[in-house]
């Protein structure tokens, strides 16, 4: 890959809706998102220009509020940022091959507890849906799910790390370490390599993932934008699926 090449971890999102997760993409103009109900990650190009906003403006609605996950641009003049916060992207640099006995594959049945796990422990966006877009992995203990982790967005030749939370009762046992290695060796023997986002100033998590073979690529920002009242947004097309 040479430096006018782009990667496909600069885009994720959009690298995963035009690629493995193609099945899930809605377009809305230049816009491509997973239904609502997967997960809130949407894609606009990589050089975004006004047709992009104006289709997530219409996407929205004037007052609407949009995820921008994982961008690197700033939404236009009069936009307002109801959230922003510094995140890093960290990709597989030797991580080891270690399977978790004790993990069991997670389905939809599993789904209510997987909600109530996420709200309990907040590791980020869980939707009834998100299930779908990979392998899950979960630690019962007495019946009742404890930990789990799993896969999210899957450009080409990679596949995202997680939704790692682990109940507060069962801290300090390992089990999210675990649980982020078992997970890995799925991926790897696949074929494709594990990588995953984090807060900035989660120091103490970069440097678990750090100390497991994962290395820093790049920041990134995590946001949300509220559409303009008085904006007045068209659109090239309807929300469908793109195959």
């Amino acid at each position: 890959m040479n430096e006018f090449t782009p990667h496909p971890l600069d885009n994720p999102a959009r690298t995963s809706l035009t690629g493995p997760h193609a099945h899930f993409a809605e377009r809305f103009g230049r816009v491509l998102r997973y239904p609502p109900e997967v997960t809130p990650w949407l894609a606009i190009s990589d050089e975004p220009g006004p047709e992009d906003w104006a289709d997530l403006a219409a996407l929205a609605g004037p007052g609407g509020v949009v995820p921008l996950l994982g961008m690197d641009h700033r939404p236009p003049p009069g936009w307002e940022l109801t959230f922003e916060a510094d995140g890093v992207q960290l990709v597989d640099d030797g991580v080891p091959d270690a399977p978790f006995e004790e993990a069991v594959v997670l389905g939809t049945a599993d789904v209510p507890e997987m909600l109530e796990l996420v709200e309990r422990t907040q590791p980020g966006p869980f939707l009834p849906r998100t299930i779908e877009l990979g392998t899950y992995l979960g630690v019962r203990r007495d019946g009742a799910l404890v930990a789990m982790a799993g896969e999210r967005l899957h450009p080409p030749g990679w596949t995202e790390i997680s939704a790692v939370c682990t109940d507060d009762a069962y801290r300090g046992q390992g089990l999210g370490t675990k649980l982020v290695l078992a997970v890995a060796a799925n991926i790897r023997a696949r074929g494709e390599r594990p990588f995953l986002h984090t807060g900035a100033r989660n120091t103490n998590a970069i440097r678990l993932y750090e100390s497991l073979g994962f290395r820093l690529r790049r920041t990134t920002r995590f946001m949300s934008a509220r559409v303009p009242e008085n904006v007045l947004a068209t659109t090239t097309g309807l929300v469908h699926s793109i195959e």
